[in-house]
Order: structure tokens, then sequence, then C-alpha cells
């Protein structure tokens, strides 16, 4: 039976209003949806905003053992805003549709895999005789997504949940966002506010004193003498903090030097599987990961672990069913807080359920970590695979270590995203710098 795979990366429920999004962003975007290949086993069907590009289709179908010439890609009309997104008009094109249908060719649809499970998937869905292939389709029908997705209800579940986050609040007005602010600043804490909707720390700002500090998790650091400096950055600010249409706010404690970590889930009818977890590397958004995290001691991770499950048991009661990332951070004194959950295909399930579970391999799982970083600028894709084969460092099936290039942000600004699999970090580490000085300028 097929997976019908869909590639719908950055949607509302993902990153708030599309319209705001640059063309380089847009151009990531549709770069990253690429990573569904990583998924696909023979025979499935893959919804994608532009044909893969050929030498990465025959890479990463080389490394899964995946027959490429049994995949069918199907490509819907590029919309008003372009090709780089599926947007929910491109994934209701008539004649989209219809190719779609032609391409299942009566085929039964096991599983419907999204990037973004929402309602526009769910419709598709139903269009082509799949509905019942959507994991939680009834509760992503009517908006379930956005719930999962958003800032200010995961306040509100963590605390239902007795799950901790950080000492704040959510906010609905500029008068309820300054006295927030004011309030932990005049503690003598930094502050983080974020937009409700948005990903990988880009909707995020902290806010100081005239202290120096470096943001982690956040685009910038804005530094606010008084109360009135308070006021004049939340009236200049207000759109972008409400995403541009009266979204809420989230106003919390930041905390310097903590450590980024997440606990991905796949939530089912009868509970959470824990499919892995990470400690992502921030400069200053989120570039990248190890997995497993090295800094927590097994305590920590297993107290991460725990109370990401909790969260998740209140998603499942809810009705949501899919993967789940629950974010938290370790800061210097030991106290594990919880920032967001991310109810997707996020930018770890590739590692966790295509590299560990095809590559890796269960048996190896428990002794191998996986490096990944973003920004590596090769001269071309195919030349950068060659590179690393020349070098010896290309992925080995046999001692299951290496190299692996898992996306190609080539169309965007000709770098890849690299991974690095090794016995344990200070190998990887060692491994990473002989990558770079291949492409060292």
């Amino acid at each position: 039976m097929t997976t019908l795979c869909i590639g719908n990366n950055r949607t509302e429920e993902m990153v708030g209003d599309l319209t705001g999004m640059t063309p380089l962003e847009r151009a990531f975007a549709g770069c990253g949806a690429q990573r569904m290949l990583w998924f696909a086993e023979d025979g499935d069907v893959l919804v994608l905003p532009w044909e893969p590009e050929p030498a990465y289709l025959a890479y990463v179908t080389g490394l899964t053992g995946t027959r490429a010439e049994s995949l069918t890609v199907v490509v819907p009309p590029a919309g008003p805003d372009g090709e780089d997104i599926l947007t929910p008009d491109r994934l209701a094109d008539p004649g989209f549709r219809g190719e779609l249908r032609r391409a299942l060719a009566g085929r039964p649809v096991r599983r419907v895999l999204a990037i973004s499970p929402n309602a526009a998937v769910v419709d598709l869905a139903a269009a082509v005789g799949a509905e019942d292939a959507v994991p939680g389709h009834a509760f992503a029908a009517q908006g379930g997504n956005a719930l999962v997705n958003s800032k200010a209800v995961f306040r509100a579940l963590a605390a239902g949940a007795g799950v901790p986050v950080s000492p704040g609040t959510v906010a609905t007005s500029p008068q309820q966002v300054e006295a927030a602010v004011n309030g932990l600043l005049e503690q003598g804490h930094s502050v983080m506010v974020k937009v409700e909707y948005q990903a990988g720390g880009f909707g995020n700002e902290v806010l100081t004193r005239a202290e120096q500090v470096a943001p982690a998790g956040a685009q910038r650091a804005v530094e606010l003498a008084d109360a009135g400096a308070v006021a004049a950055y939340v009236a200049e600010r207000w759109q972008w903090l409400t995403g541009g249409r009266n979204q809420r706010v989230v106003v919390e404690r930041y905390f310097a030097d903590a450590v980024p970590l997440y606990a991905e889930f796949s939530i089912g009818d009868g509970g959470s599987v824990l499919s892995g977890c990470g400690e992502m590397v921030m400069d200053p958004v989120v570039v990248g990961e190890i997995t497993p995290p090295v800094t927590p001691d097994a305590g920590v991770r297993a107290e991460l672990v725990d109370q990401a499950a909790r969260l998740c048991e209140s998603l499942r009661v809810l009705g949501y069913r899919g993967t789940v990332s629950a974010d938290a951070f370790l800061t210097p004194k030991g106290e594990l807080y919880f920032s967001e959950t991310n109810g997707r295909l996020t930018g770890s399930t590739h590692l966790h359920d295509a590299l560990f579970a095809r590559l890796v391999g269960a048996g190896h799982r428990a002794d191998r970590v996986i490096l990944e970083l973003a920004g590596l600028h090769v001269p071309s894709f195919p030349e950068a695979v060659a590179a690393v084969e020349r070098a010896g460092l290309a992925f080995d099936p046999r001692t299951r270590t290496g190299v692996v290039f898992s996306a190609d942000f080539g169309p965007a600004d000709g770098s890849v995203m690299y991974c690095v699999i090794a016995e344990d970090a200070a190998a990887a580490r060692a491994a990473e710098s002989r990558l770079l000085a291949l492409f060292a300028r």
C-alpha cells in the first residue's frame, strides 16, 4: 500500500502570516520540503512544491535503498505566492487533484504523511478518498493543528499538566505586554517575547536593561533602559509581535547560557512513543543539533522525556495524532523549563525516523550520535558528494558512521545541511573538522 507524502513546509500554523516571508525564506522552505524524500519508500507518491533536484533524489534514495524510479512526484501549479510553499490554494487546484488521483491509480493510501497535518491536508486527502489515512483527521479538519503549534496555547496546556515553564504570561494588549515586561525587568531579569506562531527562534526577541545579553533562540537582544523605552518598543513592534493579525504575545523570563533541548514523540490512539531527544545548536537561532543530547546527565534526560510525555498526553486527549516535539531548556542552575510544542514533522524528525532508523539501524542507535548543522557552502551538491567520497568521509553502511548531506539548500543560497554520524560527540566533531576543511574558502 502507498504512503502519500506531502511537503507542506512553512504553513500558517507553523510561521503565521506567509505574506511577510522574504524570497530567500521562501526558497529555504521549498528546499526543506524536499526532505520528505528521506521518508519515502517504494511505490510512494509525493506532493512537493517543485520537482526534486535529480542529484539530491538519487543521493537520498541511494542511502535509504528506495527505488527512485518507483516514486511518483506530483507538483501543483505555482500560486500567487510562487512555487516554494504548498499553500492551501495550490493543494486545492482542480487540475492538480486530478493528476494526483491518476498518480494513485486506485491504489489504497495506507497513510498520509504531511509536514504540517492541517485542514488543507485533510481536504486534499478527502478529495482522493484517503481522509481516514490522515492521523487525527477529525481534529485536524477543525483547525486543531493551530492549537498544537500555538505558543500561547502551549503555556495553558503545560500549566494544566503541571509541566514547568519559564515565569511569564500570555498577553493580549500592549498594556499587558508592557506590564509583564516591566515586572520581569524590575526583578533584574531579562525577558523573551514571542510571536504566537513562528519557528526556529525567528519570532523571538530578548529584552534587557543596559547590560549586554547575548540572544540564544532569538533573533536579537534589545536594550530597554526604563518603562518609557519599554512602551516605545511595544508601540513600534506591536504589528510584529501580534503577527500582523492580532495574535497573542508570550512574555517570559529569559535565561542566559541555558542549554536548549527537545524530546520528540509520535502520538497515536493508544499513547505516545518516544522518537528521540536532542540538544539544539543556536547561532543565535537554531542552526542544528546533536542527538542524543550531550550536556544533560541521565537524570535530566529522564525528566525531559517524562515531562514531554505529559505534554503529549494532553495533546492526545485533545485529539492530535502525529509527531510532536516538546522543546525545553536547562538553566545554568540545573532547572528544566519547557518552552513550546511543535505538532508537525520537525527539523529533527528525519534524523530519528530516517537516519537512525534506516541508516544506523535500531541495533546501533544507542552507540551512535548525529551532529547536524546548516550553512555549509559548497560548489554544488554533486561536487560536495564527490569531495566527501574522495576524502573517505562519506557514510559507510558497514561502520554506520560518516557524513550525510540531509538537505540541499543550493537553490536558496548554495549551501547544504550536513550530518556527521559517529560513535560519540568527540568523534563527530573531529570528522566535522575534516569536512569543513574540504570546503574552506
